[in-house]
């Protein structure tokens, strides 16, 4: 079992920047692709950004391509989400998820993630 824990959410003005971080426990995430999902009130859960077990590709959605930045200390065994220009759209509680070890999945899709953090708040003020 790998236990995902999100930190680093807040409240934050439009144009400020945010670092998300996600700390794994349990079994090494060194193996697995990661992902990050947000969840609006009242919005279906969306896809945000995902990394490779590597941590030499990333795949970004569209409105946060540029803004956002995923990356990986497999060292460490944690991930991060450096979000930087951030806009009152942003607000939603974010997740981390983990594929299993070495699993062939779509990046985009939640249902190929097994392992999911408890997610943190992240508030912009416009």
């Amino acid at each position: 079992q790998v236990q995902l824990v999100e930190s680093g959410g807040g409240w934050v003005q439009a144009g400020g920047s945010l670092r998300l971080s996600c700390a794994a426990s349990g079994r090494t995430i060194s193996a697995r692709a990661m992902a990050w999902f947000r969840q609006a009130p009242r919005k279906e859960r969306e896809f945000v950004a995902a990394i490779n077990r590597g941590g030499g590709s990333t795949v970004y959605a569209d409105s946060v391509k540029g803004r956002f930045t995923f990356f990986r200390a497999n060292a460490k065994n944690t991930v991060y989400l450096q979000m930087n220009s951030l806009k009152h759209e942003d607000t939603a509680v974010y997740y981390c998820a983990a594929t299993q070890v070495y699993a062939s999945v779509s990046y985009y899709a939640a249902t190929g993630y097994d392992y999911w953090g408890q997610g943190t708040q992240v508030t912009v003020s416009s």
